[in-house]
């Protein structure tokens, strides 16, 4: 994609910039947001994502801009509690291991595939803040650098199994840049004083011709064949599944220029993929639909919203595409006015937008409803004239954290306390109790306009991060699962720590549940497999059973780490027993930091074991690979 520079003229100086006046600071600060009015026009044109090229600038000048940044800026590293040590990075291995401590057994009809989660791993140990003369910025805790983490179940010829790990950086060429300097050269741009981001936004862009990095830390996804390593601020990242290496960037072909939400969905039926772009400039959200085969765009549509609001999903159903507009907004203007970037406005309306499959803006049915920020879905489904959307839905937005950064330790530790219901209402909480994801059901009915609106579960446990057997993607499904928060440790740590899993039974009503009048339907049956003291997981995923006949046949697999022993294990639940104790836990050689989601692609790996491990013993390979025999004997 040929790049679009700014009309931006620069003057380049060899003297350093004069920072030893206070006056001198405050003017500065003072009038660097009218400074930007200008250019934030000429930004609005162009959207954000687009480079603009470096190498058009003259050498000197940027050499000279360099050494303004490093003059000027001065990076810290953001410090990690001992609670929060797991959060903390581990190194890249340089290649796969095999692992043998697993307790109990793995099933014999278990899917031969790949377990693989995404996740933050700050690439030079910590994530950094800086501060200079126009204030203070740092980058927030879903910014560290993707890294992949990989467990491979190779099933030999008698029916024994072979477990590999892996774990490997997404290299996206902000990364490999940053690796070849050896140091940060991002400015942070999301969290922070007006004056910093928008110099941030300036000089990251001038450098490198990016706003800022590429993080590729948030999910993996299948499709077309091929795997992809996505977070929300660029375009997908191919993967070679094998050996965690980066391939290059995903545009479709050339048919897709900007960055798509990290939860594309498959259409039931087609196998297309809807994927949703937003960007802080106008088209704000761009829908868009890719071939099954993954090679061509075959549709594309601005839903020509007013805002940007920060859509993370986007839901399908048998005939349409369904999505979000909430009231977590990503605003340039209110930046340069003085405020944050991206902020939750309470007093904001929410909608949902419903679209044909092949739709445009003017096709879509919106339904108002209760402000709220969803940021992950179960599923869609149509059930007769409605159409039904199934998330974890809270009252206000955990990212990007306290007011320009600050006092981040006690924002986080009151946000993610218990919660204490008012009476009267489950939705009446405390305003440091809104940031609690719970299951939540909306159901729009495309006849009469009506939208119902109820809570699935209590108030005993916060939950999110939710996943189903995605065989069921798009039509209805009876059962949901999904990460339990563990609210006293994640209070305590100041950051959030899931100490169990859930099982929804979206059809059958809570047994225990005495119905209130402001709860006519009830709520649902609910069962849970919380881990042991001091563990948590995250990147939980569904594995079907092979022949299986039910929708819950199969097992969950999800990443834990006990903070006691140090030890990260990979678990393996029967879904049908789900309460039950893992048929199988698997004790990792390294420590996995805890991240974001994850996904099992079945997949035979007999012939390739040898792309994963080129060392592994040669009678292990024998005992995997018939052809391996073959050609050595």
């Amino acid at each position: 994609m040929a790049s679009s520079g700014l009309p931006i003229h620069i003057h380049c100086s060899a003297q350093k910039p004069s920072v030893s006046s206070s006056a001198n600071f405050d003017h500065l600060k003072s009038t660097l947001s009218s400074a930007f009015k200008p250019f934030l026009k000429q930004i609005e044109r162009f959207p954000l994502r687009i480079d603009v090229a470096p190498q058009t600038l003259n050498n000197t000048c940027l050499k000279l801009v360099d050494a303004a940044v490093d003059f000027v800026f001065e990076f810290a590293d953001q410090p990690l509690l001992p609670s929060q040590s797991n959060f903390g990075p581990v190194n890249e291995m340089k290649e796969a291991v095999q692992v043998t401590n697993i307790q109990g057994e793995i099933p014999r009809d278990f899917a031969e595939g790949v377990y693989i989660r995404n996740g933050p791993n700050p690439i030079f140990g910590a994530l950094t803040s800086t501060s200079s003369m126009f204030g203070r910025s740092s980058y927030t805790w879903i910014e560290g650098e993707g890294m992949l983490h990989a467990l491979y179940f190779c099933k030999g010829v008698e029916g024994d199994w072979t477990v590999l790990y892996k774990n490997r950086y997404v290299e996206t060429e902000t990364l490999k840049l940053e690796k070849q300097r050896n140091k940060p050269l991002f400015l942070p741009a999301l969290e922070g004083d007006s004056p910093a981001i928008l110099s941030a936004y300036l000089l990251n862009m001038l450098r490198y011709g990016k706003v800022n990095k590429e993080i590729s830390n948030t999910n993996v996804f299948e499709h077309g064949g091929k795997m992809y390593s996505i977070a929300e601020n660029h375009k997908p990242q191919e993967i070679n599944i094998l050996t965690l290496e980066t391939l290059n960037d995903w545009d479709v072909n050339g048919g897709w220029n900007r960055p798509f939400s990290s939860h594309p969905k498959k259409a039931p039926g087609t196998g297309e993929l809807v994927i949703l772009g937003i960007d802080a400039t106008k088209p704000f959200a761009e829908l868009g639909i890719i071939s099954a085969d993954g090679n061509k765009l075959l549709h594309r549509a601005d839903l020509k919203l007013n805002r940007c609001s920060l859509c993370h999903e986007i839901g399908v159903t048998q005939r349409y595409n369904v999505f979000m507009d909430h009231p977590l907004l990503i605003d340039l203007n209110r930046l340069v006015r003085g405020s944050s970037l991206m902020k939750y406005e309470k007093e904001g309306y929410a909608r949902i937008g419903i679209m044909p499959r092949y739709g445009s803006a003017d096709s879509i049915q919106w339904f108002k409803v209760k402000p709220n920020c969803t940021f992950h879905l179960f599923n869609c489904f149509e059930d007769g004239d409605e159409v039904v959307m199934w998330g974890c839905r809270a009252l206000d937005s955990i990212i990007p954290g306290p007011d320009k950064g600050q006092n981040k330790f006690d924002w986080f530790s009151r946000k993610l306390r218990p919660i204490k219901p008012i009476e009267g209402s489950m939705d009446a909480v405390s305003e440091d109790q809104l940031v609690f994801p719970r299951p939540y059901e909306w159901r729009m009915n495309k006849q009469t306009g009506d939208v119902k609106e109820r809570n699935l579960t209590g108030t005993e446990y916060s939950m999110d991060f939710p996943f189903i057997n995605e065989g069921f993607v798009g039509v209805q499904n009876n059962y949901g699962y999904c990460q339990v928060r563990d609210s006293i440790a994640s209070s305590a740590s100041g950051m959030a720590k899931y100490g169990g899993l859930a099982k929804l039974y979206f059809g059958e009503q809570n047994p225990g549940f005495s119905l209130k009048e402001n709860e006519v339907e009830g709520l649902i049956k609910v069962e849970y497999h919380m881990f042991e003291k001091n563990t948590f997981g995250t990147g939980a995923a569904f594995v079907p059973k092979q022949g299986g006949v039910e929708e819950d046949d199969g097992w969950v697999v999800t990443f834990v780490h006990n903070e006691d022993t140090n030890i990260s294990q990979v678990l393996i639940i029967e879904a049908k027993s789900f309460t039950s104790k893992p048929v199988a836990r698997i004790s990792l050689p390294f420590r996995v930091p805890y991240g974001f989601h994850g996904t099992f692609r079945p997949m035979q790996l007999q012939n390739d074991i040898l792309s994963i491990i080129p060392s592994l013993n040669s009678k292990i390979v024998k005992s995997i690979s018939p052809s391996y025999s073959q050609i050595h004997e």
